[in-house]
């Protein structure tokens, strides 16, 4: 099982969200919830499209701090 690092965002309006190690792979939505239930969904087909295309589905490697100042 691989875990994937999401970055959401507010804009306005909405959420919008992808992942540094998946390319392409974004989501969005109307609420914090929504967005991160529809990025899970997306996550999944991307995956499985590239499976599907032969493509080996890429190691997580990006991380995430929080700096405060």
């Amino acid at each position: 099982m691989n875990r994937f690092l999401v970055i959401v965002e507010k804009t306005d309006g909405n959420y919008s969200a992808y992942s540094p190690d998946l390319p392409g792979c974004v989501a969005t939505g109307a609420t914090r919830e929504e967005t991160e239930e529809r990025m899970q969904e997306a996550i999944e087909l991307h995956i499985e499209g590239l499976r599907e295309d032969g493509y080996p589905v890429p190691s997580s490697c990006s991380s995430a701090i929080y700096v405060v100042r």
